[in-house]
């Protein structure tokens, strides 16, 4: 039993022990008040706002469900978490005592030689030890607690992770089906614009017959026909590409949603339009933000790490080992224990120590910037998105009216060339610029609506979206504990 005169100076050296290095601060930056082409509202938590919902499409929707809860990368992010946590555990773990018991037992015995064969003899000792042997490391400098410290930021970056790949599967998954129907509709417009031009060449054959066309006509007409045959192929191969994409997304096998898919819709349309909200809003709604900030947090726990190896390290010890002995019919008992500080002090080292202070101070200066650099890389793409959204509309509002008065006038040169009147090249243009202008008006409409998902995905939002608070509480009691 320790003394109260031997006990006084340990509590006084444990009650004067500190943590050393700097105590993590939230990093700050300065951001305009509103975005150039948005409006000075805060729009809040979007991180459940099912932006996708929009588009009123059932298919898209049922999509976006199935990946949240069965996406490949979601899943891995997810086990990342229980590394980190078990991590967490590992790294306050040295801090508090520890408890061995060990035992081990023997039997040995020997020849003793006498002046003949018939005097010897044989001796056998039994004997048996064994123990508890206890010590505890004096976290004297915060060496374990800063350790501590830097694995809990770390798990806070993990369970960041998990929302950064739901958001990126929102944005790949709905990026993909939209270039499925955008490619269907080619399809579609292809196959139309293709009769359309059979039917120009039967008529010019029956012109060629009755001397009003020439084999050039006819030709220039099969050439338009054959032309429009030669892109399907391509536009069909892009769309199986897209519809592999979206069933890899949603960890199936690539051909898997094909015959869903060819059953046909419409392109995707966004039935309103996203608030951006603020500059400082992306700063809590960006999941990789948080996670930059959380790694910023992580790396100005370990210069706490780094410093206090630095200082003397004290481990107090101590050990009871009974042990038990039988001989020639003896038998002993001896009861041994030992108990005391141990003291390990850096001394010569080559300037390692420091040198891995000054390597953890770098790290965390590198993290703020990583940090900065992610919150201004969000800012550029709301920006981007914005003036891209705002915009679209007039683009789609302009094709449209091209497409019906290019139409128009398809129609009005086949009349004029059945009459007689014209010649087919009027017919063949006519045809070309009607098949461009309604590709053209395809394209837009893709863009309008991969531009209202990347505006959603920008600021953050919808990847809390069926989630659940498993992972949140398992992640407070890791803190609590």
């Amino acid at each position: 039993m320790i003394s109260t005169r031997a006990a006084a100076p340990l509590v006084l050296l444990l009650l004067s022990s500190c943590t050393l290095g700097p105590d993590h601060t939230a990093p700050q930056i300065s951001l305009p008040a509103k975005f150039a082409e948005g409006s000075v509202t805060s729009n809040g938590d979007v991180a459940k706002n099912a932006w996708w919902t929009a588009f009123s499409d059932t298919r898209l929707n049922g999509y976006v469900n199935q990946g949240l809860s069965q996406n490949l990368d979601v899943l891995q992010a997810l086990e990342r978490i229980n590394q980190a946590q078990a991590a967490v555990i590992s790294a306050g773990a040295g801090g508090l005592p520890s408890l061995d018991l060990s035992a081990q037992a023997g039997r040995s015995g020997a020849n003793r030689l006498g002046g003949s064969p018939s005097a010897t003899s044989l001796v056998e000792q039994n004997s048996a030890s064994g123990g508890p042997t206890a010590s505890w490391f004096l976290d004297l400098f915060g060496l374990y607690a800063r350790s501590r410290e830097a694995a809990l930021a770390d798990l806070d970056a993990s369970y960041a992770s998990v929302d950064v790949a739901r958001l990126t599967l929102l944005s790949a998954v709905a990026g993909a089906y939209i270039d499925v129907r955008f490619y269907q509709e080619r399809i579609a417009l292809t196959r139309a614009n293709l009769q359309s031009r059979r039917e120009t060449l039967n008529l010019t054959k029956l012109q060629l017959e009755a001397g009003a066309a020439s084999r050039l006509d006819v030709v220039q007409a099969e050439g338009l026909v054959n032309s429009t045959l030669s892109t399907l192929p391509g536009l069909e191969t892009q769309f199986r590409q897209a519809a592999h994409r979206i069933a890899t997304l949603l960890g199936l096998p690539a051909s898997s949603l094909i015959a869903d898919l060819q059953r046909g819709a419409r392109q995707p349309v966004a039935r309103f339009s996203p608030k951006s909200g603020v500059p400082a809003d992306l700063i809590r709604n960006r999941p990789d933000v948080r996670a930059a900030e959380r790694q910023l947090a992580a790396a100005t726990a370990r210069i706490g790490v780094a410093e206090a190896q630095l200082y003397p390290s004290i481990s107090l010890g101590g050990s009871i080992t009974p042990s038990y002995t039988k001989a020639l019919g003896n038998e002993s008992g001896i009861l041994s224990w030992s108990f005391g500080p141990s003291l390990s002090l850096p001394i010569f080292d080559g300037g390692a120590l420091k040198a891995n202070v000054k390597s953890n101070e770098s790290a965390a200066r590198e993290a703020y910037l990583s940090w900065k650099q992610t919150v201004l890389g969000a800012v550029e793409e709301v920006e981007n998105a914005l003036a891209a959204v705002s915009r679209d509309g007039r683009t789609v509002a302009a094709l449209r009216a091209t497409v019906k008065s290019y139409q128009e006038a398809l129609e009005l040169a086949t009349a004029s060339y059945r009459d007689g009147a014209s010649s087919l090249l009027d017919v063949l243009d006519a045809q070309r610029q009607v098949s461009d202008s309604q590709a053209n008006l395809a394209a837009a409409v893709q863009q309008m609506a991969q531009n209202y998902v990347s505006l959603n995905v920008a600021i953050g939002g919808g990847y809390a979206v069926g989630s659940t608070a498993k992972t949140e509480v398992a992640s407070a009691k890791v803190v609590k504990d």
